[in-house]
């Protein structure tokens, strides 16, 4: 529950965060069945091994309205350019992005490099 916030997980490593945004079709319809497809048990398994092999310790998706938003976690060393590369070249993961654009704004064919645009950070605190 949002209220409660989220439980992070310790890896014993140095890590590095990414965030990223992408919008919905505005829809209540389409952000629903989105919804649903990200639920527990809906995501493809190749598309979750997909991720832990290009070096992704951890990923989250959040939702207002129809904004996304994504956080990345990944070990210190990552490079981003590289794995996102390698990612999408995985088994599966064309045919996923393909599924998933039907209710993004993004153009037909994109990568998951291309429609989720990374955020500018512009302040924390530790």
């Amino acid at each position: 529950m949002k209220q409660n916030g989220y439980v992070q997980k310790q890896y014993g490593i140095k890590t590095k965060r990414f965030c990223q945004t992408l919008d919905l079709k505005n829809e209540p319809e389409l952000i629903a069945a989105y919804k649903k497809l990200h639920e527990d048990g809906h995501v493809w398994r190749e598309i979750l091994s997909g991720i832990k092999e290009v070096g992704i310790l951890e990923m989250e998706i959040y939702l207002l309205e129809n904004r996304l938003f994504m956080i990345v976690e990944t070990p210190e060393d990552f490079n981003w350019d590289e794995s996102m590369a390698k990612l999408a070249k995985l088994p599966k993961q064309e045919e996923w992005e393909a599924l998933t654009g039907k209710y993004q704004q993004t153009k037909d064919g994109a990568t998951s490099s291309e429609k989720w645009q990374l955020m500018e950070r512009i302040f924390h605190l530790y």
